[in-house]
């Protein structure tokens, strides 16, 4: 019997080794957490066409939007760990844990970094007719009025909130949040003067700074952006290690083999270090990373880390899953 048993055992294990040989042996399905037409889809898209051509299969990119991204992750988290349902998050999947108390996943335990594929940063910006010319002026207005000076964001918990409250505790000022339902909204308010500063990103606000609409007082990334080279970092006023990204990369369920884990890790490194993604990644506003799934969890530990920090700091609670 134990002959018998010991006989099924290596076969099943023959069968998961021949298996993972094969893979990929027919499409993924990529998910994205958001909606069509946003920033991480847009992205995804791009990198999904590369990484199918690599790897010989379609990459069929799907969104299950809503709940701040909180749906689509919990949709791989309880997929089969086979290496064939894979997410493409963003920020908020290091946010969620501090912001909500029943998420249906644990996001440390149940998913397998792969890469991180991108760091977006984010413009401080202020309308064209702002008496403030630099960081240095808007602080000061700040500073002389406390809770008098707003800020928009697409909600509390995005890269966005995250950075002016990053921004206001370095200082210690009180600014005013006015929380919107995407940044495109709030940047038409900020334009019309509804409201006094936002941190953008770049993708969206580089645009109308080069019109004249916008005025950029400083980049969020740790050194000065190629595309806009006098805008000064938040660190460089005043603020050592400022540095906040809008990211995204690629996860798989817990559980999934190693060997397949690692044939998709280098295919997705592979597709962000080709040229012609790169290029296309950095027209977005993008930096383009494509990074070891080692180095990717380490990032995504200090994000979590750091994001409950500045939650706590803003004194938000977590509350229940939107």
């Amino acid at each position: 019997m134990k002959t018998l048993q010991g006989l099924f055992a290596l076969a099943a294990i023959g069968y998961a080794c021949a298996a993972t040989a094969q893979y990929p042996d027919r499409p993924l399905k990529m998910v994205v957490p958001y909606s069509a037409g946003g920033a991480a889809d847009v992205q995804a898209r791009l990198v999904s066409a590369k990484l199918g051509a690599l790897l010989s299969q379609q990459v069929v990119v799907e969104n299950r939007p809503g709940a701040s991204g909180t749906i689509g992750a919990a949709y791989v988290a309880h997929a089969p760990a086979d290496g064939y349902t894979v997410l493409y998050d963003a920020t908020a999947h290091a946010v969620n844990p501090a912001m909500y108390k029943s998420l249906t996943y644990d996001t440390r335990r149940d998913f397998m970094p792969v890469s991180l594929v991108s760091l977006t940063p984010n413009l401080l910006v202020v309308p064209a007719a702002s008496p403030a010319r630099t960081i240095q002026d808007l602080t000061q207005a700040a500073r002389a009025k406390p809770g008098h000076v707003t800020y928009g964001s697409p909600g509390i918990g995005t890269a966005q909130y995250l950075a002016a409250e990053l921004y206001a505790h370095g200082y210690g000022l009180k600014l005013t949040h006015v929380p919107y339902k995407g940044g495109a909204p709030a940047l038409s308010d900020l334009m019309g003067g509804q409201i006094d500063m936002m941190f953008s990103n770049m993708a969206a606000s580089s645009p109308l700074v080069r019109s004249g609409k916008l005025r950029a007082l400083a980049v969020s990334a740790r050194s000065r952006v190629a595309a806009l080279p006098d805008v000064p970092t938040v660190a460089e006023s005043g603020i050592a290690g400022y540095e906040m990204y809008e990211w995204n990369g690629v996860f798989l369920p817990a559980g999934t083999p190693a060997a397949v884990a690692s044939r998709l890790e280098q295919a997705v490194r592979q597709a962000v270090n080709d040229p012609a993604t790169r290029q296309k990644l950095t027209e977005l506003g993008a930096e383009p990373v494509g990074s070891s799934a080692h180095d990717f969890a380490e990032f995504v530990d200090r994000e979590m880390k750091r994001s409950a920090q500045v939650l706590a700091d803003a004194g938000i609670q977590r509350g229940e899953q939107p």
